[in-house]
């Protein structure tokens, strides 16, 4: 009698997942990017460009991307016939004071929204967000004439407020969320009230989301341009109007209309530049908390 022996199957090696080539997970993302990226560069490029051409330059075609012999003259020329320096003025005024007012305002309320999930509150919040800005100008517009506030920075201000309070909020709203409630019921336990476990504990906290949304609220007022010029006067208006104020029916002044717009964008650009690493901390902190 003969005994056969069963030998147990050959352990066969798990197959190893087939990566992607270094290049090819790098590449695809960068030409993805380049490719949103890129179109924006150029035109600012183009913008930036313009502004420094003769007359001569900007009129060829095809249109040329560099000056031969880069001029000042539009800048000068943009000094000499409008008040530029005072429009910047108002617009840095309303923008900060419309930045700084939504803030006092809105970290409290995101703190109250947040801690008592006051959800009511915050839709309503998010309606005013997404709300057209036409819509408010109606009833501000009887506010300003009633109250003798026309061709006033006071009344732009309390506009611009209505787009800075609303995006503050809602960003604000997902720091304090992510906060340990346990924080603010120890400052409690010590001794501190409510406005002081809020000023004292919440607040230093929640840093880069303030940052993050003084600059995407200051943006915001910067670039407004339908309030001041629907409201705005000669005494109050503001940088985008000023760019608008360069186009006739007749033509475009592209010297002049190239040079405002590059001023206006200037400190935008360089701002967000110096505040890129705040702003993305930001901004990814509230993302990954929410």
């Amino acid at each position: 009698m003969t005994v056969t022996e069963v030998r147990p199957p050959a352990a066969t090696a798990p197959r190893r997942k087939a990566r992607p080539h270094p290049l090819t997970a790098h590449l695809l993302p960068l030409l993805i990017s380049a490719f949103f990226i890129v179109p924006i560069v150029f035109v600012f490029y183009w913008m930036i460009s313009m502004s420094f051409q003769t007359q001569v330059e900007i009129s060829s075609n095809p249109p040329t991307f560099w000056s031969a012999q880069p001029t000042t003259e539009w800048y000068s020329q943009l000094m000499r016939r409008m008040p530029f320096l005072q429009y910047t003025w108002n617009s840095l005024v309303v923008g900060v004071c419309a930045t700084a007012i939504g803030l006092a305002i809105g970290l409290p309320a995101a703190y109250a929204i947040a801690r008592w999930r006051l959800t009511s509150l915050g839709t309503l919040f998010l309606i005013t967000r997404i709300t057209p800005a036409i819509s408010f100008l109606i009833p501000w517009y009887i506010i300003a004439k009633r109250l003798g506030l026309g061709d006033s920075l006071v009344i732009i201000t309390l506009l611009h407020i209505t787009i800075t309070l609303p995006l503050i909020i809602w960003i604000m709203i997902g720091f304090f969320e992510a906060l340990p409630p346990d924080l603010e019921q120890a400052a409690t336990v010590d001794g501190c009230n409510a406005w002081q476990s809020f000023a004292l504990i919440a607040v230093p906290l929640v840093k880069p989301g303030i940052v993050a949304a003084i600059i995407l609220a200051f943006i915001q007022s910067w670039n407004n341009f339908l309030f001041a010029a629907v409201l705005g006067g000669p005494g109050s208006q503001t940088l985008p109007v000023t760019v608008y104020g360069m186009l006739s029916f007749e033509q475009a002044n592209w010297g002049p209309l190239a040079a405002a717009a590059t001023l206006v964008c200037l400190p935008v650009i360089v701002g967000t530049i110096f505040f890129q690493r705040q702003l993305v901390e930001g901004l990814t902190a509230g993302a990954m908390k929410g």
